[in-house]
């Protein structure tokens, strides 16, 4: 999707949401995250509602950016190799439809674009076990409350940040340097 500005929005769901925001938030390119709720049956869900698994939504981000500098499939390319695709309904410790790895593309070449990558990585065998990302159509995006926001930044010596995000990070930092914003 295309906004007023040039840039563009691609939602990404990759279990956790803080995970997803901090690996993405300093890729060039990438102007903002918001974190929150998609896919769901529930109207208004909050964070106590998608976390119960009742609500059929996912934790994902919603990252507007500027395809000059970072295409979708770039975008698509990162996502994939900072969470783990091959889980279904989990990632980690967390458990349930509300941490699926999904993209929810809002138009029909993110669409193609997300099935065409998906088949590459397949057919390079880059995972051990097979994608299990789903596609599924984008719905109303709902963001979440405010400290879900920049939560990684925000809390970087929480326990969990500190156990399961900044490994994420660090990956990035190590592998995908280039792409950083300086």
């Amino acid at each position: 999707m295309t906004t007023p500005s040039g840039t563009q929005q691609a939602i990404l769901a990759g279990g956790c949401f803080w995970c997803t925001e901090a690996v993405l938030k300093d890729v060039r390119g990438v102007q903002k995250i918001e974190s929150g709720y998609i896919g769901g049956h529930t109207p208004n869900p909050d964070y106590r509602s998608v976390c119960s698994g009742t609500t059929g939504h996912a934790e994902a981000v919603r990252v507007t950016f500027d395809p000059a500098q970072v295409d979708f499939r770039d975008l698509l390319g990162l996502f994939f190799a900072t969470h783990d695709p091959t889980s279904l309904n989990r990632q980690g410790a967390d458990a349930g439809t509300q941490y699926r790895s999904a993209v929810f593309p809002l138009t029909p070449e993110q669409d193609a674009q997300t099935r065409e990558v998906i088949v590459d990585l397949t057919a390079q065998a880059v995972f051990d076990r097979p994608i299990v990302t789903t596609i599924e159509p984008a719905s109303t995006f709902h963001v979440a409350e405010d400290y879900h926001q920049d939560y990684y930044a925000n809390n970087p010596r929480q326990p969990y940040c500190v156990a399961v995000i900044a490994p994420k990070v660090a990956k990035l930092r190590t592998y995908y340097a280039d792409r950083l914003k300086s």
